[in-house]
C-alpha cells in the first residue's frame, strides 16, 4: 500500500518563459490558474464541462502540469515537498 506522504502537497514549483522559478502554495497556484482562465475566451474542451472557473482551475491543477497561455507562452507546475 502506498505511503500517504506521496499524496501530500507542500508546494508547487511554477515555471514560465523568461521568468525565474517560483514556489507557490496550492492555494496560490489555484488562484493563479483561476486568473488565467478568467481572462481566456478559448477554454480547452475538457474544462468546459465545469460550471465555475474555480472548478476548472482545480481540475487543471490536479490533472495536468502544463497550460498554454498564449502562442509560445506556457505555464508549468510540479508538486514539491519542502524539507525543513
Amino acid at each position: 500500500m502506498p505511503d500517504s506522504i506521496m499524496y501530500q502537497e507542500d508546494a508547487y514549483v511554477v515555471l514560465e518563459p523568461d521568468q525565474p522559478e517560483v514556489f507557490l502554495s496550492p492555494e496560490e497556484l489555484l488562484e493563479k490558474l483561476e486568473n488565467i482562465l478568467r481572462d481566456r475566451e478559448d477554454i480547452p474542451r475538457d474544462l468546459k464541462r465545469f460550471s465555475t472557473v474555480g472548478e476548472q482551475a482545480k481540475y487543471l491543477m490536479e490533472s495536468s502540469c502544463e497550460f498554454d497561455v498564449a502562442p509560445g507562452q506556457y505555464l508549468q507546475w510540479y508538486v514539491v515537498r519542502l524539507e525543513k
